[in-house]
């Protein structure tokens, strides 16, 4: 784990602002073969699975609004960073849920696999988000469901339309 002080910075050009730049030397031990995904804690707090993000001259993580109003933070404040490489296979934790349907569905499981990793981080944080099980449930059958009918081409339209589908159920 390192551990560096890092100041909550803000740009002035897109939505993306917030984040807290992190050192070269730090991301160079980091960063290997691409794989800039990172287990962060800031002031103690976390740990939360983000990315490095490479702006042209400087390295940086990303602050989210849901972070920054937990934990009170203000552009300009001095922040206590550790970061981790993160090992988890997927960039998040793996719900219990989803896990027990891939293991289940083998054609499912087969087009999930064969997403670019940057998709199947994205539908295992759709189920992750959530809190209820019986929620993750269901959004982890609308993605199989997804992914057998359109024969694992992601459109995520069509998704959210098949996770409303079992929401109402």
């Amino acid at each position: 784990m390192i551990v560096f002080q890092g100041k909550l910075e803000s740009f002035d050009f897109n939505h993306w602002s917030f984040h807290v730049p992190v050192p070269e030397s730090i991301s160079k031990d980091i960063v290997e073969n691409y794989n800039r995904r990172v287990l962060v804690k800031i002031n103690d707090q976390g740990p939360w699975h983000m990315a490095l993000m490479k702006a042209k001259t400087y390295w940086y993580i990303l602050i989210n609004q849901e972070i920054r109003k937990t934990q009170s933070l203000e552009v300009g404040d001095l922040l206590s960073i550790s970061l981790e490489k993160d090992a988890s296979e997927y960039g998040h934790e793996l719900p219990e849920e989803f896990q027990v349907l891939m293991d289940q569905d083998e054609e499912g499981y087969k087009y999930f696999k064969s997403l670019t990793p940057g998709k199947q981080r994205s539908l295992v944080y759709i189920v992750t988000k959530v809190k209820n099980p019986e929620s993750r449930m269901k959004k982890s059958l609308a993605i199989m469901h997804h992914l057998r009918l359109a024969k694992g081409k992601l459109d995520f339209k069509q998704l959210n339309e098949m996770i409303k589908h079992y929401n109402n159920l």
